[in-house]
């Protein structure tokens, strides 16, 4: 039964397998990713002019001034503790991929300035993976290094994404309602099918050690009880910003906290999927379409309040950060990391169910402490 059921699986992930092939080769996925977020900006745009056409500027600067300083001081606590949460990504995608010997300290810097910067200048797999690169560079990790610790910070988000809106959606099918425009019964029932592919996915992984990778690379997905770990990280931090976000929200008329983090984690996916930096424009017009019934100068100080802690104090903080450490080694005279030649692509194609060789992972190991000790001499 267990290897009929082995074989129905790998039966599966070769047709997605074959299926991302030819897109790739038939299409492209670049030409796919553009026509997404052209379009998804597109419809932001329109749908933002209809709202800020009616917007009076006076009584948004006026809502703005007399926003109770508490509320956004909670507010500020809330986008404090996401970030923190943001840092253990790090950590655990350091500790997937062996690296142990790395300490906390030099994950949470990785972790908060990869961030601030990604979420600011856009393109977060580039530009957060180059400030990764630049930070872990000097504990002796490679561009493939980095590229697992993106991909494993990367499932981390989805997994977390996609555990909040299966359960929100399920319980409140409304609040989807107001982003997608669909019948709540049938965002119920995406999100049960969500549910279910995440049991499914878990099940999967806590049978026996899976390792997916691509052009040289590999990474030993976690085993289940990981799994879920990796899964309350990601709920964490969206609670954590989504409270943010709901701390910022006009008082009346009330709605609950549930259909408010559906509407926010929706809007935040579409400012992801634009590309545009920190979802500018995309997440703002949709969480104004949603939440329609609060007034609309109101809703707007919030939001740009919002902008103001989540995006714009922390990438100050990061660009700080990241300008002292560089000036602090330039004085150290600290050697400069080697140049990234190539970063493999973050997208795995290949999926195995049993662990590399222990041969081959006492080599590697070998390898790698071979070229610490050479880099420390």
């Amino acid at each position: 039964m267990e290897r009929k059921s082995d074989d129905h699986g790998r039966r599966v992930l070769d047709a997605l397998h074959r299926a991302a092939l030819f897109l790739d080769r038939k299409i492209g996925w670049n030409r796919i990713g553009v026509v997404l977020s052209v379009t998804i900006i597109a419809i932001a745009a329109v749908a933002l002019y209809r709202i800020l056409r009616q917007i009076n500027g006076n009584e948004v600067v006026e809502a703005l001034l007399t926003t109770d300083w508490r509320d956004i001081a909670l507010s500020a606590l809330f986008v404090a503790g996401g970030y923190f949460t943001l840092t253990f990504y790090d950590l655990f995608a350091l500790r997937t991929i062996g690296r142990p010997d790395v300490p906390y300290r030099v994950a949470a810097l990785a972790g908060f300035t990869s961030y601030s910067v990604g979420h600011n200048v856009g393109a977060s797999v580039f530009t957060g993976g180059a400030v990764r690169y630049r930070i872990y560079s000097a504990w002796g990790l490679n561009a493939i290094d980095v590229a697992k610790i993106c991909f494993v910070a990367g499932l981390t988000f989805w997994l977390g994404n996609a555990t909040v809106l299966g359960l929100g959606i399920a319980y409140a099918p409304q609040a989807a309602t107001a982003i997608d425009r669909l019948p709540a019964w049938l965002n119920r029932t995406g999100a049960i099918a969500i549910l279910v592919v995440l049991a499914l996915y878990v099940g999967w992984v806590w049978r026996r050690p899976r390792i997916v990778g691509r052009e040289g690379w590999s990474v030993t997905l976690p085993g289940g009880p990981l799994t879920l770990l990796q899964i309350g990280i990601g709920i964490v931090d969206l609670c954590f910003c989504a409270l943010a976000m709901y701390i910022l929200v006009p008082e009346e008329p009330n709605i609950g906290f549930v259909t408010l983090a559906v509407i926010f984690v929706s809007a935040t996916l579409l400012g992801f999927a634009s590309h545009a930096p920190g979802g500018i424009g995309v997440f703002d017009a949709a969480m104004l379409v949603a939440l329609w019934q609060f007034d609309k100068e109101d809703m707007l100080a919030g939001l740009l309040l919002f902008r103001l802690l989540y995006y714009i104090v922390p990438f100050a903080l990061s660009l700080l950060i990241l300008g002292g450490r560089e000036l602090y080694l330039a004085l150290r005279g600290a050697p400069r990391p080697p140049p990234i030649l190539r970063l493999p692509s973050l997208a795995p194609t290949d999926v195995v169910t049993q662990p590399a060789p222990a041969s081959e992972d006492k080599g590697r190991t070998g390898l790698s402490s071979g070229r610490s000790a050479e880099r420390k001499k």
